[in-house]
């Protein structure tokens, strides 16, 4: 969340008027927010993204062609319908050539076919939207589990671009609307544009000129619905960008929310929600008229065409050149013909929203794997000698360069801390050691092989951390221990927290280790969280641990219980510490001294406190009581 002391450096926030009025003004298409849909491997947006929807579609194809039979079925008895009652009119009810008990005798089979033909047809409508719903289901399932895997491995800053609100949007609204293109761009239209098909011909087949009379004012409609429907999809991509933002800001106001009170800042952040809901509620009005209009033009429709079958229709009775049965069927199949036509018309529309919420959704899909194993790539052993830095420099994609050729070798089991002033690149080096990122120039090794040529996932198992912000999930305490081990045994887990020191203060809990801590651990103080954080990295059993100011949040005596248990805990496995205070440095078997992303000085705390250069400083301005020495020094 933006620090509130800066606010008077930001730009002032967009009046919903004006993001309306230059939204307008520009035209929707130069929507500038509209960037997902940028080309992949040379292929325009559209064509990449309908090709990676068929792949999605691919396994689901028997699921589709179930849906399109039984829609056919009840296209079939839909359109039996009409010329069983026009049997019934001109050939029962209207035929006093034949007996009146035949007649009546024959209404009864005629009424009871008509029935039957009705329930077969609503039962074939029936599962058809049963299968249909099913199949929505699936493809949602499938595309949220891609999306959300694919979320998982993609490079961390990636993911900090999207913003939270952002992915949830797209794992919510985006899939739906995306899967909303299987109905409304696929199935809908295919089954309409069969029943048009069918419906016509059937039409023309009785009767030609009232069929045609009865199609003359299509024509002119289509053209003013094709144009009003060009304006829907850029608006829906808009709307999606703005929500995004609006989600963006919800989380981290809810996320911050000491902060917002702190500064008492509840009304600024009410107000900038609710200029962001206002801009989206002018877009979706500006959609709502779109559709509004189609909808007046198609409602106008039915009533001409029904005036035009029934007086021309009625003209060829009286002049004996069909019948009255004839004029009620195709009546019926008038309505059939526009319901179709309707479904085509709004599923153009619905499309457009999906289209532009595909785009976003594949984009992110398609997006290239954090790092891809190399074709050779094998498992990384637990046991190693050496860790070494071999020319190593690094930069994040702003072009700025945080580390600068590092020469550094750890042996196997060393404690190695990484001390320097904000910003010097000690958490970027245990980055690197993570595979967070992998450095820019040169390589580091184990054992002189580069860390590059092991599987992702076999040097990540064997990695511990314990990060400055301490991250605790929305469950129980056991829950949370046991997500570094999932086959922990009770017995293991409580063994982690007595290491940790936290099993006095869990044993408090109302309910122990069940009690359930809120998310991110709200319900625990700052030193509670850090100790169950050291505790879950602890069962782990990690071969490399890495402890991002792992104690910054403990108190005096807590840091005191630990640092023992810490000191016993760390023997005979590798161990990367940031920190600032000196009872967790001194300790450590080597000491790195980092300046403006360079290796200053190396050894340990007395080979340093002897070399009487930056860290025996650091040291003296501590025991003054120096808050941050490194800015003194």
């Amino acid at each position: 969340m933006p620090d509130p002391q800066s606010r008077e450096e930001s730009p002032p926030p967009r009046t919903s008027r004006g993001r309306y009025a230059a939204f307008r003004a520009r035209g929707p298409d130069a929507d500038p927010d509209a960037r997902d849909g940028a080309a992949k491997d040379g292929k325009p947006p559209r064509k990449a993204g309908l090709a990676l929807f068929r792949t999605w579609l691919r396994p689901r194809y028997g699921e589709l062609a179930v849906v399109v039979a039984l829609g056919v079925l009840g296209i079939g008895f839909d359109l039996a319908w009409p010329l069983v009652s026009k049997h019934l009119f001109d050939q029962v009810i209207l035929d006093e050539t034949r007996a009146a008990e035949a007649r009546r005798d024959e209404l009864i089979l005629v009424s009871a076919a008509m029935f039957v033909v009705f329930l077969l047809g609503s039962l074939a409508g029936f599962w058809r939207n049963l299968r249909m719903t099913l199949l929505t289901a699936h493809l949602a399932f499938d595309l949220r589990r891609q999306l959300f895997e694919r979320i998982l491995r993609l490079p961390l800053d990636e993911v900090h671009a999207l913003k939270t609100g952002g992915v949830i949007s797209r794992l919510s609204s985006d899939v739906e609307n995306t899967t909303g293109l299987v109905p409304n761009a696929i199935l809908n239209p295919v089954l309409a544009g069969l029943r048009l098909v069918a419906t016509l011909a059937v039409m023309f087949w009785l009767e030609w000129r009232l069929a045609l009379a009865a199609l003359v004012i299509m024509p002119p409609v289509m053209v003013v619905h094709s144009r009003f429907i060009r304006r829907v999809r850029p608006i829906w991509r808009s709307i999606s960008v703005d929500r995004q933002e609006i989600d963006a800001r919800v989380g981290e106001a809810i996320a911050g929310l000491r902060v917002v009170r702190g500064f008492a800042r509840e009304r600024a952040e009410a107000r900038q929600f609710a200029v962001g809901h206002h801009t989206v509620m002018r877009k979706q009005v500006l959609s709502a008229r779109t559709h509004g209009a189609v909808n007046l033009v198609w409602g106008l429709m039915m009533p001409m065409a029904t005036l035009t079958v029934v007086a021309y229709g009625g003209w060829l009775v009286i002049a004996g050149v069909t019948t009255v049965g004839t004029i009620i069927a195709l009546q019926a199949y008038l309505w059939r013909l526009l319901d179709p036509v309707m479904q085509i018309a709004n599923s153009i529309s619905e499309t457009q929203r999906g289209l532009a919420a595909m785009e976003r959704v594949f984009e992110l899909r398609d997006r290239a794997a954090e790092k891809p194993d190399r074709p050779a790539a094998r498992k990384a052993p637990r046991e190693f000698s050496e860790l070494r830095f071999e020319g190593v420099s690094f930069g994040y994609g702003d072009g700025r360069t945080v580390l600068h050729e590092l020469e550094l070798v750890v042996r196997g089991g060393q404690t190695v801390a990484l001390v320097g002033p904000s910003g010097a690149g000690k958490t970027t080096l245990a980055d690197l050691v993570a595979r967070f990122h992998d450095p820019s120039i040169g390589s580091i090794r184990i054992d002189g092989v580069d860390l590059r040529e092991f599987t992702l996932q076999s040097h990540r198992e064997r990695l511990g951390i314990v990060q400055q912000e301490t991250f605790l999930f929305d469950g129980s305490v056991r829950e949370n221990l046991r997500y570094a081990r999932r086959g922990a045994s009770d017995a293991e887990i409580e063994d982690a927290a007595r290491r940790a020191n936290a099993h006095e203060f869990i044993a408090r809990l109302p309910k122990g280790y069940d009690t359930v801590i809120g998310e991110r651990g709200v319900k625990l103080s700052g030193g509670q969280r850090q100790r169950l954080a050291i505790a879950r990295a602890l069962l782990a059993d990690p071969a490399i641990l890495i402890l991002d100011e792992a104690t910054s949040n403990l108190d005096t005596e807590s840091e005191r219980l630990i640092q023992d248990s810490l000191a016993r805990l760390l023997r005979g496995r590798t161990t990367f510490v940031v920190a600032h205070r000196l009872s967790t440095i001194a300790g450590a078997d080597l000491i790195v001294v980092l300046e403006h992303g360079r290796i200053v000085e190396r050894g340990t705390h007395e080979e340093l406190l002897r070399l009487g250069g930056r860290y025996k400083r650091m040291v003296e301005l501590q025991a003054e009581g120096v808050l941050d020495p490194w800015a003194e020094s």
